[in-house]
């Protein structure tokens, strides 16, 4: 395969959460690439513009939409054929923004629950992307025998690899159990435990990935990955003293979750 050596566009893109959980989602007007495919709105950032800024000028050009904060959550890369970009997408939430959509461009929108999008067809980069909002931002259980969490569609489970049976859609294997696996096993949504950059770097295929936390070098190291962009979800497992100390620092820098797991013990 040829490498597409395109510079780089750099684009943002907006989760943006209405108070029943739902994410709204825009079509692409005529005259644009892929015109009629739905996305999630935002636009090329202009030079001079941070990320946030361009957020902000894409929402209320678009869709009459405020723009008051938004928090990092993902970053990919994807070729078009009409250009290379690196989509980085805010997460935003209900009380993070005001006014009514308008179609401002001529554009649909439409209000969706992740896990049971219904609008199509769907831009190419977002595939992946629709998965990962069914992931649950809030967990709980331990990492030996369940996490639990719910979704816009119920009850959100993921069983570990040694505990699984056929009936679990998500499976949660370390990574060190993957390497001697060979590959990816048979579920819904693979999630993959590490605990080292090197592992971090070899997962990036898992649907979500379990960063366990256990000492303040890893904790600091996990901030750096998260400043540099992620393209997966990233859910930070620690006990409870590392956790009441990073908690917001991880999530302000694009973490999907944090969980508490005092089975990580501190070194």
């Amino acid at each position: 395969m040829t490498q597409d050596t395109r510079p780089l566009i750099r684009v943002v893109a907006g989760i943006l959460l209405n108070q029943d959980g739902d994410y709204l989602l825009s079509s692409r007007p005529e005259g644009k690439p892929y015109a009629g495919y739905w996305e999630f709105a935002g636009g090329k950032v202009e030079a001079g513009e941070t990320d946030f800024q361009a957020l902000q000028r894409e929402f209320e050009e678009e869709l009459g939409i405020r723009i008051l904060a938004a928090t990092p959550w993902l970053t990919k890369i994807h070729s078009y054929e009409h250009a290379r970009v690196c989509l980085k997408f805010l997460w935003v939430n209900p009380d993070q923004w005001t006014g009514e959509p308008q179609s401002r461009e001529g554009q649909a929108w439409s209000w969706q629950k992740a896990g049971d999008f219904n609008v199509a067809p769907m831009l190419p980069a977002n595939g992946p992307l629709l998965r990962a909002l069914s992931v649950p931002r809030r967990l709980q259980g331990r990492l030996k025998t369940g996490l639990y969490g719910q979704n816009s569609t119920g009850e959100y489970r993921v069983a570990p690899y040694s505990l699984a049976e056929p009936h679990h859609a998500n499976i949660l294997i370390s990574e060190t159990e993957l390497r001697k696996l060979g590959k990816l096993p048979q579920a819904q949504s693979v999630w993959v435990s590490v605990h080292t950059r090197e592992q971090w770097q070899r997962v990036q295929d898992a649907d979500v990935v379990v960063w366990q936390v256990n000492h303040e070098a890893s904790a600091r190291q996990v901030l750096e990955i998260l400043e540099q962009g992620v393209s997966v979800p990233l859910v930070v497992a620690a006990p409870e003293t590392l956790v009441s100390s990073y908690r917001d620092r991880w999530l302000s820098t694009g973490a999907h979750a944090v969980l508490s797991d005092n089975d990580t013990e501190v070194v």
